[in-house]
């Protein structure tokens, strides 16, 4: 087959979107299949070919929502001229499937859509954006999604449409069934006998690393040593340019400065408040996404200065290559995800692969991950209005003082989890239904 896989971002960007992409898109191609992928331009990206792979860039970013800029024309008459038997798209509420909503009766083939979880379905920005989708959606092939019950599939199935495929996840055996380094954890500067909790995730805010921070803080380890690794691309500190160095602000000026931005934020204020009693919600879930990060660096670093003022536990924040990371959840005691929102966690199939036991909240379709690999316990947590997950960081802590207290049961989780990941969540098991729905089949193999 001649195939179109369309997808906001790909390799060398690293995230769950693109790494899905990829490994099915490098499968194909050993299938014996061609395959390009249509994706946005990366400056650090110096070639045109990965594995087999075809890579097509476009100058283009947004969404329908927030607007999109760019090459959009010329994507668009990309995508219809490409003459492919099928065409994969991944992920609403971005460029790569919002700017075809206009063309989509002229791309020839089989047209198959990864809604990837719907984030802004509850975000009042959004619900015109979700009132137009039902039609647009009614013009694929074929629906794939990674859960039996989420926001995404819930809706499709809200709405009548019934050519519905559920196929999940995974994790790679070539990554995962290599030899471990037994060195990592001098690396990570953990000794044998301290017990190793690892999370993992980008953008930070977002994927939990405060509210671990924090649990760890508070976990009572009964003397045991202890070590949490943090895993994620951190911010590094910009030196001020020479000049803001010698030049000392003019207090004067700094006052009235403040004094007219205060002013301004109240007539802002003043103006949502307005505006709101009037029936306008206003994107809160995503100005709150925007505000997060701030405060929650400022929280997460003084939790973990927190922990690592009490004897017997420490934070490590790293930033591991690829290899390192899989060493790393090699000889993890304990992987904990307490992420505020997500789809289909890659990282849970990930611990499952390493053969290390997890423990998540129910964010994404974590319970069903778990479930299926039989490899991790679930923490409570509510989910907000807005469909974030707001884990109590005291709860937490419990729940990963009890696995810490378990060693017997986390080793049966390791174990089950390993089995079944190597027996139906490898890529190399997941691919062939990719193919096959790609092919026209209703579904792949169960």
């Amino acid at each position: 087959m001649r195939l179109l896989f369309c997808c906001e971002l790909y390799h060398p960007s690293c995230g769950g979107v693109q790494e899905v992409m990829r490994q099915i898109a490098e499968r194909m191609v050993l299938a014996g299949h061609d395959v390009t992928v249509a994706t946005g331009h990366m400056d650090e990206r110096n070639f045109e070919k990965l594995n087999g792979v075809r890579i097509c860039e476009f100058k283009v970013g947004g969404s329908l929502v927030r607007g999109i800029r760019g090459e959009v024309d010329r994507y668009r008459d990309f995508v219809v001229r490409f003459a492919a038997d099928a065409v994969l798209i991944k992920a609403a509420q971005q460029w790569t499937f919002d700017a075809l909503w206009p063309v989509l009766d002229r791309i020839p083939g089989r047209k198959v859509f990864i809604p990837c979880g719907f984030s802004g379905l509850h975000d009042p920005a959004y619900a015109a954006y979700f009132r137009r989708l039902p039609e647009v959606l009614r013009k694929f092939d074929r629906l794939v999604f990674y859960a039996e019950k989420y926001r995404d599939i819930d809706f499709a199935r809200a709405h009548g449409l019934t050519k519905l495929s559920v196929v999940p996840n995974g994790a790679s055996e070539v990554e995962f069934d290599r030899p471990h380094n037994p060195r990592i954890r001098t690396q990570l500067g953990a000794s044998d006998a301290e017990f190793v909790f690892l999370t993992i995730g980008n953008p930070i805010a977002m994927k939990g690393h405060r509210e671990v921070a924090e649990a760890f803080a508070r976990l009572e380890t009964h003397g045991r040593p202890a070590i949490l690794i943090l895993n994620a691309s951190w911010p590094r500190p910009r030196p001020l340019p020479d000049r803001e160095r010698r030049v000392q602000p003019d207090a004067t000026m700094s006052l009235r400065i403040w004094l007219a931005a205060r002013a301004i934020a109240g007539l802002i204020y003043r103006s949502g408040q307005a505006l709101r009693r009037h029936g306008w919600a206003g994107p809160r879930a995503h100005w709150q996404a925007r505000m997060q990060p701030r405060r929650s660096w400022r929280e997460l670093r003084r939790w973990i200065n927190r922990a690592n003022a009490q004897p017997g536990k420490r934070v490590v924040c790293v930033n591991l290559s690829r290899a390192d990371l899989i060493d790393a959840f090699k000889t993890a005691d304990l992987f904990v995800l307490a992420s505020n929102i997500e789809y289909s966690p890659l990282v849970l199939f990930e611990a499952a692969a390493a053969g290390t036991p997890f423990l998540s909240v129910p964010v994404g379709n974590a319970e069903e991950i778990a479930r299926w690999t039989g490899g991790g316990m679930i923490c409570p947590a509510p989910i907000d209005a807005y469909g974030y997950t707001r884990v109590a960081p005291s709860v937490l802590a419990r729940e990963m003082q009890r696995c810490m207290n378990d060693p017997d049961s986390l080793a049966r989780l390791g174990a089950t989890g390993k089995a079944r990941w190597r027996e139906s969540f490898t890529w190399k098991a997941i691919a062939p239904r990719y193919a096959a729905i790609l092919a026209g089949a209703a579904d792949g193999p169960p």
